[in-house]
C-alpha cells in the first residue's frame, strides 16, 4: 500500500510488522520518533505480544535487549550518536555472544563540539565491534532493510545495525510502499533462536574464555560475517520475489557499464551523486556510481569486480579517522590494492553540511583531470582553518577551537584578532 510517511514512522511500521517480542526504548535525536511510534503501536494494541520497555539509558537499552535475546525473544532497539557510544560495552557483548538483535542507528555526528546533524561517525566508531552494518539510501530502503535484517540476524545469530541518515531520512516524508502483515509473515518466519536459555538444557552464555581459545572465538565471529556475504544477496533475492522490488544485498551499481570514473558512497548522499552523474553523462562524461549497502561485512570481491574497468575511484564519505584520513576509502583501497587505479578519499557532509550537486560535479571533474588530492575535504573553508592555526601560533591562550570559529564567522560576538 502506497502512503506518504515520515522515515521514522516507516521504520517503526516495518519493525512492528516483523513481530518483535521485546522493544527497549531510550530516546535520543534523531531516532526518537521511531521508538515513539513503536510505543504508540504497542499501547494501542496494534502491535501485540510485545513488551515495550522504557529504560534509563542507552546502555540499559541494549543490555535489556541482550537479556531478552538470550532468553529467546525477538529483540529490537534504536539509538544514535553519543547514545551508541554510551552502549559501546554492550555493543561488543551482543556480537560476542552471537545474539540476533536488530538496532536502528539514525546516523548523527559525535561531539565535541556538540552537533545533532547527520554524518556517519557514530556507526563507524563501532565498525569493528562484530555487528553487521547495512546502510539505507532512501526511506523505502530503510523500511525494507529492517525486515531483511531480522532474517539475516536470526539465520546467522549475529546482531545487525540498520543505518539511516539522521534527519535527512528519519524526518523526511516520502512515498512509501508499505507491505502488509501477510507479506512480511511469508518472508520472515517465526523466530527460532539458535541459542536460548533453557532450564532443561542449561548452558553458560558469556563464559570467560582464556588465551587457549579466545583467538578461535574471534575468528568464528569473522567467519560468520563472511557467511553473510553469501546470505545477504540470497535474502535480497527472496525479498524481491515476495515484495516485487530490489532492495538490500551488498552493493548497488548505477551506470557503471562503461564508466571510467566510479564514485563510491553510502547512504542518502547517493541520490545527489546519481543526479550529478546523470548531468555529467549528458555532457558525455563516462562516470558511474557504486553504492555500498553492506559496510560490514565489507564486500571486497563485489567492489573489486564492479570497479574492474575503472580508471579512477572517488570515495565520498561522511566520516574520517582523525590522524589518518578516510575510513571507507581505506577499505576500498584494500579491495583494489593490486591495481593502478587511484582511490581518492573525499570527506564530505560532516556535521550535516550540505553536499551539493555543484560541489560533487567539480570534484569529479577535478579527479578526471588529475587535479584532486588523494585526501580532500569537500568545501572546507581554508580561510577559517588558517586563521585558527595562525592564532594558535601567536597566542598561547587561544581558547577552544569551536568557540574561536564561532566568533570568526560571527555566530557569537568576537574580539579575537
Amino acid at each position: 500500500m502506497l502512503k506518504q510517511c515520515e522515515g521514522s514512522h516507516a521504520v517503526a511500521q516495518a519493525v512492528a510488522l516483523s513481530r518483535p517480542e521485546v522493544i527497549c526504548a531510550y530516546p535520543i535525536s534523531p531516532q526518537t520518533h521511531i521508538v515513539e511510534g513503536l510505543g504508540e503501536l504497542v499501547k494501542s494494541g496494534a502491535l501485540q505480544k510485545c513488551e515495550f520497555i522504557n529504560v534509563e539509558s542507552e546502555f540499559a537499552a541494549l543490555s535489556v535487549a541482550i537479556g531478552a535475546s538470550a532468553a529467546g525473544a525477538r529483540a529490537y532497539t534504536a539509538t544514535a550518536s553519543q547514545g551508541l557510544l554510551f552502549m559501546a560495552e554492550a555493543v561488543y557483548n551482543a556480537s560476542g555472544l552471537g545474539l540476533p538483535i536488530v538496532m536502528t542507528v539514525a546516523n548523527r555526528a559525535i561531539g565535541a563540539p556538540i552537533n545533532i546533524w547527520n554524518d556517519h561517525t557514530d556507526s563507524m566508531s563501532m565498525r569493528d565491534a562484530g555487528w553487521l552494518q547495512i546502510f539505507a539510501e532512501t526511506n523505502q530502503e530503510a523500511l525494507d532493510l529492517h525486515i531483511q535484517a531480522f532474517r539475516i540476524a536470526e539465520e546467522l545469530s549475529l546482531p545487525v545495525m540498520v543505518c539511516m541518515d539522521g534527519f535527512i531520512l528519519t524526518h523526511a516524508y516520502e512515498r512509501i510502499d508499505m507491505p502488509d502483515q501477510a507479506q512480511v509473515d511469508r518472508f520472515l518466519p517465526p523466530y527460532e533462536p539458535r541459542q536460548v536459555l533453557d532450564p532443561n538444557d542449561p548452558v553458560t552464555i558469556g563464559a570467560m574464555v582464556g588465551p587457549e581459545a579466545f583467538t578461535e572465538v574471534r575468528y568464528l565471529a569473522h567467519a560468520k560475517q563472511m557467511q553473510a556475504l553469501d546470505l545477504m544477496p540470497q535474502i535480497a533475492a527472496e525479498f524481491k520475489q515476495v515484495f516485487g522490488r530490489d532492495s538490500g544485498g551488498l552493493i548497488k551499481p548505477y551506470r557503471l557499464d562503461d564508466a571510467d570514473t566510479v564514485v563510491i558512497a553510502m547512504g542518502s548522499v547517493l541520490g545527489t551523486i546519481k543526479d550529478t552523474v546523470d548531468d555529467l553523462r549528458e555532457q558525455g562524461v563516462k562516470v558511474g556510481v557504486l553504492g555500498i549497502t553492506s559496510y560490514r561485512p565489507f564486500p571486497i570481491q563485489a567492489i573489486r569486480d564492479a570497479t574492474a574497468n575503472a580508471k579512477r575511484i572517488v570515495v565520498i564519505e561522511k566520516c574520517f579517522a582523525v590522524g589518518i584520513g578516510g575510513i571507507v576509502s581505506r577499505d576500498v583501497r584494500s579491495a583494489v590494492q593490486a591495481r593502478p587505479q587511484p582511490v581518492y578519499a573525499v570527506v564530505a557532509g560532516l556535521g550535516g553540511r550540505a553536499i551539493t550537486k555543484a560541489s560533487v560535479q567539480k570534484l569529479l571533474l577535478d579527479a578526471i583531470d588529475d587535479k584532486l588530492e588523494l585526501l580532500t575535504f569537500l568545501d572546507l573553508d581554508w580561510e577559517i582553518v588558517n586563521r585558527v592555526l595562525d592564532r594558535e601560533k601567536k597566542q598561547r591562550r587561544s581558547g577552544p577551537i569551536a568557540e574561536g570559529i564561532l566568533r570568526d564567522i560571527g555566530t557569537v560576538s568576537s574580539k579575537i584578532g
